[in-house]
């Protein structure tokens, strides 16, 4: 079992920057590829980007590459999304997943490919 709880969400400029972070409970988190999703009010729910449970890759959608970077840190089993150069096309509820006992270098990047989700953070980015 993995419980994930997100912060860092809020009110920013665009131009501006924010890190979300992502604290994992459970024994399941070092081997587990990790992922961030977002959802935009009317919109489904797309995906962001993604850690495989080595670390060593990454993936990003292609709306976000150059701007945003995953990291995770295992001492503190937490995964961070880090949010530069902020668009108000960025605004939604971020959501952090977790898919546990995973490939040492697979990145998820599918919705399903997750088994546990966070409730949610809510970004908003103004104009």
């Amino acid at each position: 079992q993995v419980q994930l709880v997100e912060s860092g969400g809020g009110l920013v400029q665009a131009g501006g920057s924010l890190r979300l972070s992502c604290a994992a409970s459970g024994r399941t988190f070092s081997n587990s590829a990790m992922g961030w999703f977002r959802q935009a009010p009317g919109k489904e729910r797309e995906f962001v980007a993604g850690i495989s449970w080595s670390g060593s890759r990454t993936t990003y959608a292609d709306s976000v590459k150059g701007r945003f970077t995953i990291s995770r840190d295992y001492a503190k089993n937490t995964v961070y999304l880090q949010m530069n150069n902020l668009k108000p096309e960025d605004t939604a509820v971020y959501y952090c997943a977790a898919r546990p006992q995973s490939s040492w270098i697979v990145v998820v990047t599918t919705e399903g490919g997750y088994d546990y989700w966070g409730q949610g953070t809510q970004v908003t980015v103004s104009s």
